[in-house]
């Protein structure tokens, strides 16, 4: 790809995702996923947001800053066809795109200021601590909403998981929740999107892990339920 125009971040978004693994494949999959969007340098001004308040829902345009390093792939293999198929990567959502960009619809819940810091509070958010955003639009509804929108193979949301708790793990995830409000739903929301990969084949044994805000949330998949075997400050 040939250099293009130069993009700077116009925000950092504070995430509860601290590693790539488990963040949903679409955004709005899970509600409960709620992040700040801290704005920089010359963007972090109150009168830039002005107006934003009238709408319920933004666009995000941001950047896939951890995959950058590995370059792109012209033919990718999306998970919703059992990560065995391969696609042009334009016909899916894949992180390795040739500009490393991502578009996301987020729920705008409020604009906020701490100190000089302006921040706009969101949910819905796929994406990761630290992930630089490089626009934010107002989502449009007369225009931006397509009912009658073609889904190709992603025409249906999968399938949800259950959660359920092992006993050793019932305080462990009582403390997190009390530390962390809404942590337990946020655990429930993740995990019922099943973010093992595609192609793993059912180990019941296996024990899977994520970092979700300072918890390091443990879990094995058995009859196809989730069961969280611990919830593990870091």
């Amino acid at each position: 790809m040939s250099e293009g125009h130069l993009l700077s971040p116009v925000a950092l978004c504070q995430s509860p995702y601290r590693q790539k693994f488990a963040i949903p494949r679409q955004p709005n999959l899970v509600p409960a996923a709620i992040g700040r969007l801290l704005l920089q340098g010359e963007c972090n001004r109150a009168e830039i947001l002005k107006g934003l308040e009238q709408f319920s829902h933004l666009w995000l345009i941001w950047g896939f800053h951890e995959n950058q390093a590995q370059g792109w792939k012209p033919m990718v293999r999306p998970p919703r066809l059992g990560g065995n198929t391969r696609l042009g990567v334009f016909a899916t959502r894949a992180t390795f795109r040739p500009n490393g960009l991502g578009l996301s619809v987020v729920r705008l819940h409020g604009i906020g200021q701490q100190g000089k810091q302006h921040y706009l509070e969101v949910s819905g958010i796929d994406l990761l601590d630290g992930t630089p955003i490089y626009d934010i639009k107002p989502y449009i509804p007369y225009s931006d909403a397509h009912p009658d929108a073609q889904g190709g193979y992603a025409q249906e949301p999968p399938a949800q998981m259950t959660m359920t708790v092992q006993p050793q793990a019932e305080a462990q995830l009582a403390e997190a929740e009390r530390q962390q409000p809404g942590f337990t739903e946020l655990a429930r929301q993740v995990l019922a999107q099943d973010p093992r990969p595609a192609y793993q084949q059912a180990e019941p044994e296996r024990v899977y892990g994520v970092q979700l805000y300072d918890w390091d949330l443990r879990w094995q998949v058995k009859d196809e339920v989730n069961s969280v075997c611990a919830v593990v400050r870091l």
